[in-house]
């Protein structure tokens, strides 16, 4: 079974609404990860129309860390749950979104991350990440898919303990001549860094991986980051 799964941070909705959502839409994600979703005055509102207006549904609780899964129409979920992540004193409170879903008979547990720009932070929560997606991925079989805004570049401690554990499916998509081009996802406008991506477990084959088929000025318009989106191909149940 292929399915697709993309990350996205959203700045807050601070930018174009109508052009985020051409970019949600033209994704084509059957889940979607997001970063900077809203957290405050109508936060489940502004997160439930927004997801609706590019034809999918929220299925995560909570809103701790800004984080959240959306799904598409053809995912059934099975759970879906939010965790807050260790405290580190004077930095923002960060949480892990997780849902567990079916598609074709697929299961993947599908989780979205915003890490720190704190160093040690971003390491931490990384690890703890990956053990709370393996705990909530175990009951059901299913495969491990993390997406998120990483905070920093593929060569840097925690983008390593991501890519150790999983697959960044921007390199796995590789060809056996070189990486894949391209692949910056910040700025938008300008893009020269890395720092959103995709991870998946082994059993999750990466078909291919990039970004939202949709014009360049509704990219650049709709957030300060630009989207990755990745297919997978799952066995079925």
């Amino acid at each position: 079974m292929t399915v697709r799964i993309g990350t996205y941070n959203l700045h807050g909705l601070r930018d174009s609404l109508p052009a985020l959502t051409r970019v949600i839409a033209g994704l084509r994600a059957d889940v979607l990860c997001v970063q900077e979703a809203p957290r405050f005055g109508r936060w489940r509102a502004r997160r439930r129309a927004l997801a609706a207006a590019a034809g999918m549904r929220l299925a995560t609780p909570g809103r701790l860390g800004g984080v959240a899964v959306l799904t598409g129409p053809r995912v059934r979920v099975l759970e879906a749950r939010s965790h807050a992540l260790r405290v580190f004193l004077g930095l923002e409170l960060r949480g892990l979104a997780i849902a567990v879903v079916e598609a074709g008979g697929a299961r993947l547990a599908v989780g979205s991350l915003h890490l720190d720009l704190h160093d040690p932070a971003r390491v931490h929560h990384a690890a703890e990440a990956v053990a709370l997606m393996e705990r909530a991925a175990a009951p059901y079989g299913a495969a491990i898919v993390l997406g998120g805004d990483v905070n920093e570049r593929p060569h840097q401690p925690a983008w390593r303990y991501l890519a150790g554990r999983l697959s960044d499916c921007h390199e796995a998509a590789a060809s056996p001549y070189g990486e894949v081009p391209g692949g910056l996802t910040f700025p938008a406008a300008r893009p020269s860094a890395r720092i959103d991506g995709v991870f998946a477990a082994p059993e999750a084959r990466v078909v291919s991986c990039g970004g939202a088929d949709v014009a360049a000025a509704d990219l650049a318009a709709a957030s300060d980051h630009l989207p990755v989106v990745a297919e997978l191909c799952v066995p079925g149940r």
